[in-house]
């Protein structure tokens, strides 16, 4: 088995027992590998421990939990994800959304800020290469249903310097950055994560202006700062206004049209 299939197969057991317990022992044993070796191939091409993925692809999930199934209460979802007690759940969903589970939920909107990895491109450009490779299934269907809508496609200016002061800080200004463009968009547009720093608003609008106004306004905070443990960090976001008309893009084709749209724009 080589690099890219061991990864593929822990990603694969650590989506499917999301709801178990999951270590990194374990992982590594399904891979049939030891755990030094997943920790240091994961930690090597996706910046993370093993440990630090879970948590945060739990958290995602029960995130989208809160808003898609709103008659489920809170310790419910908890202790569907493993997690013994209302306040441990909180805890750790307050470190990764900034907020109680009960405010997030009062918001009535989910964005998937961390989705679920997948194995490296083995094909195309350097810069397609370094990308964080992410699922953007989600994204690829509603795009197929809304084929000619306007795409704001935003990239976090320098975020490995912040990533450099602390993976948790790096975690708050993606956080921000979604927040923002959340801000300005309507109910109906919707952000995806779509690489490390890279997002993608897919509107529902064939308004040319209106995409632009938006992307104007998610600009506009340019420079605003987030604060990690006292400390004032500016924060701006690249953002550029594409659709593709007329275009029957693949999955594959799709993420790197969206990459290269935010290529073009720096």
């Amino acid at each position: 088995m080589n690099n890219l299939e061991l990864l593929a197969d822990a990603l694969a057991y650590m989506e499917e027992n999301l709801c178990e317990t999951i270590t990194a022992e374990a992982a590594a044993r399904n891979c049939f590998c030891s755990k030094s070796c997943l920790e240091k191939l994961f930690r090597s091409v996706y910046g993370c421990s093993v440990k630090e993925y879970v948590i945060k692809r739990r958290m995602t999930k029960a995130a989208k939990e809160l808003i898609q199934n709103p008659e489920k209460s809170v310790l419910d979802i908890a202790l569907s994800y493993g997690y013994q007690s209302h306040e441990a759940f909180t805890r750790a969903f307050e470190q990764s959304r900034g907020c109680s589970p009960t405010a997030f939920r009062s918001r009535n909107r989910f964005t998937d800020i961390f989705p679920r990895l997948q194995k490296p491109f083995e094909k195309g450009d350097a810069y397609m290469k370094q990308r964080k490779p992410v699922d953007i299934s989600e994204l690829y269907d509603l795009f197929l249903e809304r084929r000619d809508c306007y795409f704001i496609c935003c990239d976090i200016k320098g975020l490995v310097p912040i990533n450099e002061i602390s993976v948790k800080a790096g975690d708050l200004a993606i956080l921000e950055a979604v927040q923002r463009m959340e801000s300005f968009a309507d109910e109906d547009d919707i952000v995806f994560r779509i690489g490390g720093d890279e997002f993608a608003l897919l509107t529902n609008s064939r308004d040319i202006s209106y995409a632009r106004r938006l992307a104007e306004l998610i600009t506009g905070r340019n420079g605003e700062t987030i604060c990690f443990e006292g400390r004032e960090i500016p924060l701006s976001l690249y953002a550029t206004v594409t659709r593709f008309e007329g275009k029957h893009l693949k999955y594959d084709e799709l993420f790197v049209q969206l990459h290269q749209s935010i290529l073009e724009s720096k």
